[in-house]
């Protein structure tokens, strides 16, 4: 949703962005030439990095690559020697430069490694599915991945585990299969499941609760914050986030009291629900087709506490260290 993305953060001459995810540097490469701006641009992945020097070849100064994660943005900019910015951009969740390196173990079209990191260090998905108790096994895969037969994929992960270390993508999408079942439908049964690995492995959405609270307290009053989610988890933290910065978060029922004030709004909404890729961006890239993209402008009221509990993140808790 490149087009979609530039004209809501609006971008203007002599105004700061920040790309939270740079990724393969879309996004980036759009700001910098929409205007004559500048642009923060973070990512854990130092793959990614690497892979965007020539982009800041070609861009000087302009263009600031910082390797980190987007829930630590304002200490970065601070860092760089910005307090404040115009505009931040946050595309949620694996890149499709991730998804399509069979090595880095995100996806079963290929064989590879269990890993599953964005980053070059953590606990991997290898160690989750051989190590975790059961019962966590099964509440990860059905809290993180929405998988109704959650408890039947632990089962048969840790019935396998016992005679053979899981190591592949395969070896384990298989495995899931067959334990989910059912007539062949839109997605691969094992999607679910890999879907819960990457995030809990990632932290993706407590570091999605982080970076919109970063976000609030790094933009300037007309500041724009730009959020693309790409499945209900993560647009159902972003949706929470903007209605309640927003002053939306409290409306009585006839069943709920009116809740006491709170906080001032730290968030203008703008017209129309979140948006959606269109028909002809969904040819091109069939991934679109559930991102959803939502924007509000920061209005001048101070920053709200951090609190990942009202947004819904799910608290899933395992004892791994990395």
């Amino acid at each position: 949703m490149l087009a979609e993305v530039v004209a809501a953060l609006d971008p203007c001459d002599g105004g700061i962005y920040v790309d939270g995810t740079f990724g393969a540097g879309g996004y980036s490469e759009a700001l910098l030439t929409a205007a004559d701006t500048k642009v923060i641009a973070i990512d854990r992945d130092p793959e990614a990095l690497r892979s965007g020097r020539a982009q800041q070849e070609t861009h000087g100064a302009s263009l600031m690559l910082e390797e980190g994660c987007f829930g630590e943005m304002d200490r970065i900019a601070s860092g760089l020697g910005y307090d404040a910015v115009d505009g931040v951009v946050l595309d949620i969740g694996v890149s499709s430069m991730q998804i399509d390196t069979a090595t880095r173990g995100f996806s079963f079209a290929k064989d590879g490694p269990l890993d599953m990191r964005m980053a070059a260090s953590g606990v991997t998905a290898a160690k989750v599915v051989n190590t975790a108790d059961e019962d966590d096994l099964a509440n990860l895969i059905f809290r993180l991945g929405e998988e109704r037969r959650s408890r039947a994929v632990a089962r048969a992960i840790v019935r396998r585990r016992q005679v053979t270390p899981f190591s592949g993508t395969l070896d384990l999408a298989e495995i899931v299969r067959r334990a989910v079942g059912g007539a062949p439908g839109r997605i691969h049964p094992a999607t679910r499941t890999f879907q819960a690995l990457r995030i809990y492995v990632n932290a993706e959405l407590d570091e999605l609760a982080r970076g919109l609270s970063a976000a609030e307290r790094l933009l300037k009053p007309g500041g724009r914050l730009v959020v693309v989610t790409f499945h209900s988890l993560e647009d159902r933290i972003a949706k929470r986030f903007f209605q309640a910065r927003c002053g939306r978060g409290g409306r009585a029922s006839r069943h709920r009291p009116l809740m006491e004030a709170g906080p001032a709004a730290s968030f203008i909404s703008l017209p129309g629900a979140a948006k959606k890729a269109g028909v002809d961006e969904i040819k091109v890239n069939p991934r679109a087709r559930s991102a959803r993209l939502r924007t509000a402008i920061r209005s001048p009221a101070p920053a709200w506490p951090e609190d990942h509990g009202a947004l819904g993140v799910p608290d899933v808790k395992m004892p791994f260290t990395g």
